[in-house]
């Protein structure tokens, strides 16, 4: 189905998020351009033109929203709730108060809903777990658990053991032989990424707004009998590399580590994806056939759907036999992007029809 005119503006007009990254909206009489889900009064559908790229609104002379901030990318953390994030990985024993936020000039108030948004927890929350979450790593390394105690700014050791066992659910002292899976966020042009990464290589590449986030990351943390913590990891670095190529077209594989959490069959299914070329698709039935299974259609595509390393798995690249784009579990559009972007560089042609500015 094409995007009509009359269906971009009811997109606008329900604010409807789906099509964040597929256009852009430029009123006539106000010269600004916005995104999609834009929570500004909308204007007519006369007094609007509608654009795949911001560069294209810039071209044309418009400015962008100070309300949904356009040119920022999606979900991206504003620039003093970067500045706060980066002060606490320097330096996970601050205990930043109210009153210490206000000084930086951050309402506490804003700072906690974006953390429950983009979180789900209270910013307080947050900075409990990865005080948590930095002890955890020193006790592992074989730091004794008064010093870590103490270096992590708690007055005591019972607030300290409290904190620690809420929060990873053991002990401190039954804590030290735990896996560890690391957690970090990526920001990229078609939104906020959750990767997870254990000493093996990654094990989770999701979009942070699918259904049921938090029951994957349970799920894998049982399978590996492991505790999930906010961290970096040498291979997450490695990974943030190579993503940011991959959105410039400059990296049509990648390299980093797998460590796959997954049945055989699924395993098999997911290293024949890794083997579609850069600029290619497949449907399910030349997959099946692939992998010298082709009476496994159904099997081959719940192994697809089963998938929880996006995009470096590129299942995106699996399409229906007439075309059509079929399902996704990050959204159709960002089947879209992703195709589109893949496309363009391997046909080298000109500049993509959206993506990094």
């Amino acid at each position: 189905m094409s995007l009509t005119k009359e269906i971009m503006y009811q997109a606008i007009v329900e604010k409807d998020t789906s099509f964040e990254g597929v256009f852009f909206t430029a009123v006539v009489t106000t010269g600004i351009f916005c995104r999609p889900s834009c929570t500004a009064r909308k204007p007519k559908i006369e007094n609007v033109e509608f654009f795949k790229t911001t560069a294209e609104c810039v071209n044309k002379g418009y400015r962008p929203c100070k309300v949904c901030k356009p040119l920022n990318s999606l979900n991206e953390a504003p620039i003093e709730i970067q500045g706060i994030l980066e002060e606490l990985r320097l330096n996970p024993s601050l205990k930043l108060r109210d009153e210490d936020l206000k000084e930086r000039s951050i309402e506490p108030s804003q700072l906690r809903r974006w953390f429950l948004k983009h979180y789900g927890v209270t910013f307080q929350k947050y900075q409990r777990i990865l005080r948590v979450n930095t002890a955890y790593k020193k006790i592992q390394e074989g730091e004794s658990i008064t010093n870590t105690a103490y270096d992590m700014g708690y007055d005591s050791l019972s607030g300290f053991g409290d904190s620690f066992k809420n929060i990873i659910g053991v002990s401190p002292k039954n804590g030290k032989d735990k896996c560890i899976i690391n957690l970090e966020r990526i920001e990229t042009p078609i939104g906020t990424i959750v990767v997870c990464a254990t000493h093996e290589g990654i094990c989770f590449l999701e979009f942070a707004d699918i259904k049921d986030l938090d029951r994957e990351l349970t799920r894998i943390a049982k399978e590996k009998k492991a505790v999930v913590l906010e961290g970096e990891n040498s291979d997450i670095s490695q990974l943030k590399e190579e993503l940011a190529l991959y959105f410039k077209g400059e990296l049509i594989e990648f390299t980093v580590p797998l460590d796959l959490i997954g049945t055989p069959f699924q395993i098999q299914v997911w290293n024949g994806l890794r083997a579609i070329p850069y600029g290619e698709t497949k449907s399910y039935k030349q997959q099946s056939e692939l992998l010298n299974t082709p009476k496994s259609i159904r099997a081959v595509a719940n192994a697809n759907g089963m998938n929880t390393v996006a995009i470096v798995i590129p299942c995106h690249r699996i399409i229906g036999t007439n075309g059509s784009l079929t399902g996704y579990r990050g959204g159709v559009w960002r089947k879209k992007f992703l195709l589109e972007l893949e496309n363009k560089e391997y046909n080298k042609t000109d500049q993509l029809s959206f993506g990094f500015e």
